[in-house]
């Protein structure tokens, strides 16, 4: 991605933690949020997905269904853009405190298009260095804590996701993430997709975003982890 590329041009090995300074530019895509409306002004059916709605004086965003197609962010008045990362929602509790240090992910690709696996490749950079926190991917789901799953469930990998989870011991999470695997995104409806990973095998944590940015994936791993404070910085005024 570009920000991943901008990093190494500039020599930023690892990004740091709890520092507000020194994010790469483009970082995150940022994300739409409920804006005030003035009657008149704006026009949710622009909306490709369904994502806004009208409700009183605001238009209010589902994240869960946003497919980041910026549409509204162009629009005239536009709509309100946050440039944050922390997108992360959790259905349950965390893992047990025995986890806090260490965990390991076993990633699903259950259809994926290939953009938020590409998100998830970026993690073990040293841009973001996803060992830091304790997060480690393994290949097995009889070794795995936490069931990562990208795709909206084709009909061919119901099998498997489902074998993936029976074969992870207790206690495990399963982390959703893009809207694909939230809902089954603009697969949503298909012959050939099951509508996402809830309608197989339970969801612990949901990561909209198509794609969400590496960091907040990290940011749902830390979350299930049990981990505090977070790896959301405040973007710099100016900051795209």
């Amino acid at each position: 991605m570009p920000w991943f590329w901008q990093g190494l041009r500039a020599t930023v090995r690892t990004l740091p933690v709890m520092d507000a300074d020194g994010l790469p530019r483009g970082v995150t895509p940022g994300r739409p949020v409920t804006t005030p409306m003035a009657a008149g002004e704006f026009d949710a059916d622009l909306c490709p997905t369904g994502a806004l709605t009208v409700e009183g004086d605001q238009i209010v965003v589902r994240l869960d269904a946003c497919v980041h197609c910026q549409r509204c962010r162009l629009a005239a008045p536009p709509m309100g853009w946050r440039h944050d990362y922390d997108w992360a929602r959790m259905r349950s509790a965390p893992l047990p405190a025995a986890f806090r240090r260490s965990i390991h992910v076993r990633i699903v690709d259950a259809g994926d298009c290939g953009a938020c696996l590409n998100e998830i490749r970026q993690l073990a950079s040293p841009v973001y260095s996803l060992h830091r926190f304790g997060v480690y991917v393994t290949p097995t789901p009889r070794d795995a804590d936490v069931l990562l799953v990208v795709g909206p469930v084709t009909v061919g990998m119901k099998t498997a996701l489902e074998e993936s989870y029976a074969a992870m011991p207790e206690p495990k999470r399963v982390v959703a993430v893009g809207v694909c695997a939230l809902n089954g995104g603009v697969f949503a409806g298909s012959f050939a997709a099951l509508g996402g990973a809830a309608a197989v095998v339970p969801v612990d944590v949901t990561v909209p975003g198509c794609p969400p940015p590496p960091l907040a994936i990290l940011q749902a791993l830390r979350r299930v982890m049990g981990q505090r404070g977070s790896v959301a910085w405040p973007m710099k005024e100016g900051h795209r």
